[in-house]
């Protein structure tokens, strides 16, 4: 069985009972509940398309925080093949909530930086829980500067409630590393494509998503502040997380209106949870076609139109 959020129980009593009949079915004692099993698994999908199809703001933030979401290595190991990780910031140390590297995505040369979550209470404490440090941003420009040097394509992978907001991380110059990372973004001259796969968390995800291509899946979010911490500081009160949620617009389909955001990736009905591999080969086409649309344009040209995608932001509201 899946590990169901609040707002799927309607679904996980369904499915419940779908598992229990099986079991009565597989006994051997000749009882038939095939008939009964279809028509639960019917009803079942049905409820499940009924949910997804309405979700808010609120529960967007749910499945994209969702246990069992791919991370940033379920992607690079299902899309990169001959993937190298490269480590260490060359100043300070080694960052795990940073993956970078370089591999080859259809058999082309990519340098690669993604946010890795982790999937068990060991690889959170290893990487993090995502949330990088400055030497993992520098890590980041690191990667993106040598990409340039040997004219390699650029694919960011953004995961991360946020930037690590520790007293270490404020004194190794927190503010500055995001801010350079976001500046090499926007200077390189070479193809930069971003993909939002679970949250895009303030500075901490634009720091390696100001790219020429920036995609979100379906029920991923990208906001300038978590929205628990949104609501400790208008009302005190983190509980209210809900009403930030939606008031400050964090879907990949208000982005996508707004310009914030190029494309929105579909997921597989139920969340990306539900079908991992799926879900990663379905992203795989969209940065496939991005690449695509960018691979004619020269680097002065991959220049100019990174920084006129990010200037017309909100100029049309």
């Amino acid at each position: 069985m899946h590990n169901y959020l609040d707002f799927e129980k309607p679904v996980a009593d369904l499915e419940g009972q779908i598992i229990e009949l099986k079991k009565l079915g597989g006994g051997g004692d000749g009882v038939d509940v095939s008939e009964e099993i279809q028509r639960l698994e019917k009803r079942s999908q049905d409820a499940l398309i009924d949910l997804y199809k309405k979700l808010t703001p609120w529960q967007k933030t749910q499945v994209a925080r969702h246990a069992d979401r791919p991370h940033c290595l379920d992607y690079v190991n299902r899309m990169i093949t001959d993937f190298t990780p490269l480590a260490g910031d060359r100043s300070f140390a080694e960052d795990y909530a940073v993956i970078s590297g370089f591999g080859r995505f259809d058999g082309q040369p990519v340098a690669v930086i993604g946010q890795e979550k982790g999937s068990d209470t060991q690889t959170r404490l290893k990487h993090n829980f995502g949330m990088a440090r400055p030497e993992g941003y520098r890590k980041a420009v690191r990667i993106m500067e040598m990409a340039e040097r040997f004219g390699i394509p650029v694919l960011t992978l953004v995961d991360t409630a946020g930037a690590y907001p520790g007293i270490g991380a404020e004194e190794r110059g927190q503010a500055e590393a995001i801010a350079r990372s976001t500046e090499t973004c926007l200077n390189l001259k070479v193809p930069l494509v971003a993909v939002v796969i679970g949250e895009g968390g303030s500075g901490g995800a634009i720091a390696i998503a100001a790219a020429n291509r920036v995609l979100m899946l379906e029920n991923a979010i990208y906001s300038v502040i978590s929205p628990e911490a949104g609501a400790s500081i208008l009302w005190r009160d983190a509980t209210r997380a809900r009403d930030v949620a939606q008031a400050m617009k964090i879907t990949a389909q208000d982005l996508k209106g707004f310009g914030i955001i190029d494309e929105i990736v579909p997921e597989p009905m139920g969340g990306a949870h539900r079908d991992p591999d799926g879900a990663i080969d379905v992203t795989a086409d969209h940065v496939r076609k991005a690449f695509a649309e960018l691979s004619g344009l020269d680097g002065e040209a991959l220049l100019r139109e990174r920084r006129q995608k990010f200037l017309a932001i909100g100029r049309n509201l």
